[in-house]
């Protein structure tokens, strides 16, 4: 892991292609430093478009998700910097990860071996107030662990959860998982994630986590309507 991210800071970063299906613009590139080689998805600055509930600097908000994954101590989001001399500017580097594109959330979800995985990315995406989890942000890598990516839509200081994985609304949060969310807030946001995030951002993460401790269960939406769209 600490590999991984000295490559993604401080590698030679050269452009491979332009990700498709992308929102914004998200490109794949390679990663040179001595020896060491990668792959990543670049999401740079001025790729963004200009949304009207979130400020410029989606890529910052990445970086973030990995932060908050890490104080956790859940290795759920792929390793994220931020870099201000890649190719097309300021943006993110995330370690590129290596899976069968076909299978998503609702490929994966009939395999209870993974459940325990999507409940931790429920707990996950509720501190982070994902806006935008989609099927397809789950991953299934090479080595059977599960990732979830594109977390740019999310820390919005209102809550504004839409997401597909509502399979377990109504369950109790598994005690391991409440734990983890203790002890990250007894211990405050690390300086790594709080330096990303406003300080009303910052103090609705920790009231998001403390909401978590005191109801124990994962959410339901009565509405039907916290989705993403697409769906996938």
């Amino acid at each position: 892991m600490a590999a991984t991210g000295e490559l993604l800071a401080n590698g030679d970063v050269d452009l491979l292609g332009r990700m498709p299906w992308s929102s914004n613009a998200t490109y794949l590139v390679s990663l040179c430093h001595g020896e060491q080689q990668a792959r990543a998805v670049y999401k740079p600055l001025r790729g963004e478009r200009p949304l009207w509930d979130f400020p410029r600097g989606l890529y910052q908000r990445e970086v973030a998700a990995y932060e908050l994954a890490t104080a956790l101590g859940w290795d759920l989001v792929p390793v994220t910097v931020a870099r201000d001399d890649a190719p097309l500017g300021e943006g993110s580097l995330q370690h590129f990860v290596t899976a069968d594109y076909d299978q998503h959330y609702f490929t994966l979800l009939d395999d209870e071996a993974h459940h325990d995985a999507f409940r931790k990315i429920c707990v996950f995406d509720l501190l982070a107030n994902n806006t935008d989890r989609k099927s397809g942000h789950v991953l299934l890598d090479d080595d059977g662990h599960i990732w979830a990516i594109d977390n740019g839509l999310s820390f919005h200081h209102e809550f504004k959860l839409r997401t597909v994985i509502w399979d377990f609304a109504g369950e109790p949060i598994p005690d391991p998982l409440l734990s983890a969310v203790e002890a990250f807030v007894e211990s405050g946001l690390p300086d790594p994630l709080a330096r990303w995030l406003d300080a009303f951002e910052r103090d609705a993460l920790l009231t998001r986590a403390r909401a978590v401790l005191t109801a124990r269960r994962f959410p339901v939406d009565p509405s039907g309507r916290r989705y993403p769209w697409p769906l996938v």
